[in-house]
């Protein structure tokens, strides 16, 4: 069940005050601010900690109350916040994917319009165009991204395609790629590393070969719901991700997550990887292993000059416990200083522009100097940037029963249903 279905079920109490109402310039003392997120372990909590830090030194009189919800991916997250925020008991803030995973609050008014409290210009001329869009699903800025994790990678081990005789440079689309996995197989290779046991990352790798083959605009008529139009387009991809099957690892349906896949890069046992770049994190864990020199990677072949999106970010629920220490945290979130500190340790990038990457690997400043000069920023379908929670979970459907039987004409018209 839906926010939707589930407000209306509650009926909702009184209405919400406006943020302008709540909001002081200098209050004379702070509410606790209540943190949800799903950053419990390793790096992420690590980053989460540094985040926490700088905004505390920054407000000393804020006491901040983390609280977590690991597991998941941030399902535990997102359905507690889904409860609480219609029950009108939000957190103060909590973490959650920007655009289109926003519309089950934003649909039923359940955020409030932060441009006027925390967009300044200086920092709305600090983010490009993609992440701005997917912080107003519906017009209004409504939510501030901290982190960007890039999809459109191709990861490769270096001496396994020059065994194989492959460049990846010069794979110039996703239907070419499959020749040099094929090159990979003749030379005992596995072509790609890939999990198929949950539908995700097929998902996310089949919207990098629509991407890469047939461009952003075909990408956005898919999007916007309008698959018929471009019934050709997505075809013709599923077919190219069905060809990329035969070079995936034997073992790649017992595969529980991405990481099992990633391995096979990190024993020189695959030539490619699709995956986001936290993957890169796990090659730079190894001390055997140097960027450059034994993994590298290129953008998903076709798609140079974009940088598909995935980020985190926070907002502002109506019916706030706390609602200035709240706006003072999203203005520190969409800070340079918030976002050098957090990034580094994530594993992703800043969303804004003007960050210094002087604290980052050299695999993140190469992924940021793309991100700057990219002219493109497609938000992602697996994570739900780019489509609406329902939709999202149907076209994953749509790719878990593609996952098992390969069948072009079935998922096209699982596809196409949907959006419906």
């Amino acid at each position: 069940m839906g926010i939707a279905a589930v407000a209306g079920c509650l009926g909702g109490g009184g209405e919400a005050e406006s943020l302008n109402e709540l909001y002081e310039e200098d209050p004379d003392e702070y509410e606790s601010l209540e943190i949800a997120h799903w950053w419990t372990a390793g790096g992420e909590e690590e980053a989460f900690q540094a985040l926490v830090e700088g905004f505390q030194e920054e407000y000393p009189d804020i006491e901040v109350d983390p609280s977590p919800s690991p597991g998941g991916a941030g399902s535990a997250l997102e359905a507690d916040v889904r409860n609480r925020v219609v029950d009108q008991n939000p957190p103060s803030t909590f973490q959650v994917w920007p655009g289109q995973a926003l519309t089950d609050y934003t649909d039923e008014d359940l955020l409030y319009d932060i441009s006027e409290h925390v967009w300044t210009d200086e920092m709305e001329e600090a983010y490009l165009d993609g992440p701005i869009d997917a912080s107003r699903p519906d017009g209004d800025l409504v939510a501030v991204p901290l982190n960007i994790h890039r999809l459109n990678n191709l990861f490769y081990n270096v001496d396994v395609v020059e065994d194989a005789g492959v460049d990846p440079e010069s794979i110039e689309s996703p239907s070419d790629l499959v020749d040099a996995m094929a090159d990979a197989d003749a030379a005992g290779y596995v072509g790609m590393a890939q999990q198929t046991q949950s539908a995700w990352s097929t998902l996310q790798l089949w919207a990098q070969v629509l991407l890469g083959e047939h461009g952003a605009d075909v990408y956005d008529t898919f999007v916007n719901g309008d698959v018929a139009d471009v019934e050709s387009e997505v075809r013709d991809s599923l077919e190219i991700v069905v060809e990329y099957s035969e070079y995936f690892n034997e073992d790649a349906s017992s595969l529980n997550d991405w990481d099992e896949a990633s391995n096979y890069i990190n024993n020189g046992e695959a030539a490619f990887f699709h995956q986001g770049d936290w993957a890169a994190g796990q090659y730079e864990a190894d001390e055997e292993l140097e960027y450059g020199e034994n993994w590298d990677h290129v953008p998903f072949p076709g798609t140079d000059g974009m940088y598909a999106l995935n980020m985190d970010s926070f907002v502002c629920p109506k019916y706030n416990p706390s609602p200035n220490a709240t706006v003072r945290f999203l203005r520190y979130v969409g800070s340079t200083d918030a976002q050098e500190r957090f990034n580094p340790a994530k594993g992703s990038i800043p969303p804004r522009t003007d960050v210094s990457d002087e604290s980052f690997t050299p695999f993140l400043q190469d992924q940021i100097a793309d991100f700057r000069e990219s002219d493109e920023q497609p938000p992602s379908i697996a994570h739900g940037l780019a489509v609406d929670p329902s939709t999202q979970s149907d076209v994953e459907g749509a790719f878990a029963n593609f996952i098992d039987n390969w069948d072009v004409n079935e998922t096209y018209d699982d596809l196409v249903s949907s959006f419906e």
